[in-house]
C-alpha cells in the first residue's frame, strides 16, 4: 500500500488544533497558578497581621508603672474635697492663730523690759548729770551755779539748793576753791513711773591755794530721789549715804 500524505489543508487545521489545545492547557496551567497564590498565605499579611496583633496585646497589657499614676492622677484629682480637706484647713489656721498668740505672748514681756530698761538708763544718766552739775564748780562760775543746777532740780528741794549755795559762794570765791566731781557709778534703785530713786557714786577733788592746792580727796554717794515732769526727770530730793575723806595727811 502505497503511504499517503497529508494534503497542505489538514497540516494547517491540524496545526491550528495543536495551537488551540496548547493554548487551552496554558490557561488551564495559569488558572491553576492565580488559585494557588490566593490560597497560599501573605507572609506581608501575616507579619502585619502579627505586628497588629502584637499592638493589641499592648494595648490590653497593663502599665504597671502608669497604672497607679494614671488611678491618682485621674481619679483622685477628679475627686472634690472632702472632709479631710476641710479637716486640714482647721488645723492650719488653729495652728496659725495659736502661732500668732504665742508668738505675742512672747514679744510683749520683750518689748516691755526693753521699754524698762531704756527708762532706767535715762534715770541714770540724768542722775549722773544732776551730781556732776551740783558738786562742780571753780570761783569764777560759783555766782551761776545755782542756775545750772536748778535744770536738774525740782520743788523744794531746788529751793534747799539755792539757799546753800548763797551760802559757800562768798567764802569759796575768796578761797579760789575749785571743786571736781566725777561719778564712778550710777544704779536704779526703784523705779515706778513717774518715780524713781537711784544711786550715784562720786569721787570728788577740792583744790585751793590755801592749802597749796593738795588736793583733798572724798568718796560720797547719793541717793537721789527723782519724779518725772513734763517728760524730764527731775530730783526732788537727795540723801548722802557715804562720806570717806581720802585726803592724804603728812
Amino acid at each position: 500500500m502505497e503511504d499517503q500524505q497529508p494534503a497542505a489543508g489538514d497540516l494547517t487545521a491540524d496545526a491550528a488544533l495543536v495551537d488551540s489545545e496548547a493554548k487551552a492547557a496554558k490557561e488551564s496551567e495559569d488558572d491553576h497558578a492565580a488559585e494557588r497564590d490566593e490560597a497560599a498565605p501573605d507572609e506581608t499579611d501575616g507579619d502585619a497581621a502579627e505586628s497588629t496583633d502584637g499592638d493589641v496585646a499592648t494595648e490590653e497589657e497593663p502599665d504597671e508603672t502608669a497604672g497607679p499614676a494614671a488611678e491618682d492622677g485621674g481619679v483622685r484629682s477628679r475627686r472634690p474635697p472632702g472632709k479631710w480637706f476641710a479637716a486640714a484647713v482647721v488645723a492650719a489656721a488653729v495652728l496659725f492663730v495659736g502661732s500668732a498668740a504665742f508668738a505675742g505672748a512672747t514679744v510683749q514681756p520683750y518689748l516691755a523690759d526693753r521699754a524698762a530698761a531704756a527708762t532706767k538708763l535715762n534715770v541714770a544718766r540724768t542722775a549722773a548729770s544732776a551730781i556732776t552739775t551740783l558738786w562742780t564748780y571753780t570761783p569764777e562760775n560759783m555766782d551761776t551755779l545755782a542756775d545750772r543746777a536748778a535744770a536738774y532740780l525740782s520743788g523744794d528741794f531746788e529751793a534747799q539748793y539755792r539757799k546753800f549755795v548763797d551760802t559757800i559762794v562768798a567764802p569759796n570765791k575768796q578761797a579760789k576753791v575749785t571743786n571736781s566731781t566725777q561719778v564712778t557709778g550710777a544704779a536704779v534703785e526703784s523705779l515706778n513711773d513717774p518715780d524713781a530713786v537711784v544711786i550715784v557714786y562720786t569721787n570728788t577733788t577740792s583744790t585751793s591755794p590755801l592749802t597749796k592746792n593738795i588736793p583733798a580727796l572724798k568718796y560720797l554717794s547719793y541717793r537721789l530721789f527723782m519724779k518725772r515732769t513734763n517728760g524730764r526727770w527731775l530730783v526732788t530730793r537727795m540723801t548722802t549715804i557715804t562720806s570717806l575723806d581720802l585726803t592724804p595727811h603728812v
